[in-house]
């Protein structure tokens, strides 16, 4: 089954390889590349042009997230989209092909697979300025573990997904585009729409990719605030009170303390679960507040920990892909 890629980047030189490496050893070969570069001044277009990937541009002063995705797919010649980030890359050689093959059911609209942080624990992080400039934070670990589970689900009827890692149907996009409003958010926004007109959601998490974030303090509150102003446009009776601030930061914090002494990693991630945790919330309070009430499993999957028990990675028979460190 082909598809097209489309990726969206700004200044990504320090990943944007790794990715298009896997790209080039999936066992699904008949792809088409497209970059969609808001303005970088880095090495990034050079390097999508060794991989042989087009290059598209779009203005940082025009940029949206759904707007440079409209830009990608009105330009993809395949029926099937893949959407990445570019500072993500596959785990598996057969991303693609577990990614595609949802759509062997006419009904579904959009498949999404599973993210997790890069592997480098904060103490081997430590050794090394270059490596720490990599490591995702131990609270994001856990946001990926309670967003993406091990188990599938192949019929998914909540809107639920992310772009980081997903693929649509063009003959739907064509129906209807994302949002290019948004300031954030504008996979659920679309997901959303298609589950409206009688379609289906695919989880796969064998489709699983290493999403890597390194965000100072500013960076968390940013995005989380942006896709709380987003997730307001969409859900207009969202709200997001000082109690649910409280609850959501104490119960998150707690359960990533237990889960760090648990993988006996306690000490070196103590002082960044308290602000990753407190910025995603206090991001979450400045977007969503004096809002109403919305959607109770949408706000589960979003917000609530995953839950104190530990849980085994999933294992697959098949090899992964050796990267080059």
């Amino acid at each position: 089954m082909d598809c097209s890629i489309v990726i969206r980047a700004y200044n990504e030189s320090l990943h944007l390889g790794r990715l298009l490496e896997g790209i080039r050893q999936q066992t699904v070969q008949d792809v088409e590349v497209i970059l969609v570069d808001s303005g970088s001044t880095d090495a990034t277009i050079s390097i999508a042009k060794t991989y042989a990937a087009r290059v598209l541009h779009i203005s940082p002063k025009e940029f949206t997230f759904g707007r440079s995705l409209n830009l990608g797919l009105g330009a993809a010649t395949h029926p099937l989209v893949v959407i990445a980030s570019a500072h993500v890359y596959p785990v598996y050689p057969d991303w693609l092909e577990r990614l595609l093959e949802p759509f062997n059911d006419p009904q579904v609209a959009l498949s999404y697979g599973k993210q997790r942080g890069d592997p480098t624990s904060a103490t081997q992080a430590a050794k090394s300025h270059a490596r720490r400039a990599q490591t995702t934070k131990f609270s994001e670990h856990e946001v990926f573990a309670r967003w993406f589970p091990e188990q599938p689900d192949p019929g998914q009827l909540h809107p639920f997904c992310n772009n980081a890692n997903a693929a649509i149907r063009k003959s739907l996009w064509n129906q209807h585009s994302y949002d290019e409003t948004l300031t954030g958010l504008e996979d659920l926004a679309w997901a959303k729409w298609a589950l409206t007109h009688s379609n289906v959601l695919a989880y796969v998490p064998a489709a699983e990719i290493i999403h890597i974030h390194n965000e100072t303090p500013a960076g968390v509150f940013n995005r989380y605030r942006r896709e709380a102003i987003a997730f307001k446009h969409i859900y207009p009776a969202a709200h997001f009170s000082l109690y649910d601030l409280a609850r959501m930061l104490t119960g998150n914090i707690s359960n990533d303390l237990w889960q760090a002494a648990n993988q006996k990693i306690f000490f070196e991630n103590f002082a960044s679960i308290f602000w990753f945790r407190w910025n995603q919330f206090w991001g979450t309070y400045q977007g969503y507040r004096q809002s109403p009430e919305w959607n109770w499993q949408l706000r589960q999957t979003f917000y609530y920990p995953r839950g104190t028990e530990p849980t085994q990675p999933g294992k697959r028979d098949v090899e992964p892909i050796r990267y080059n460190r």
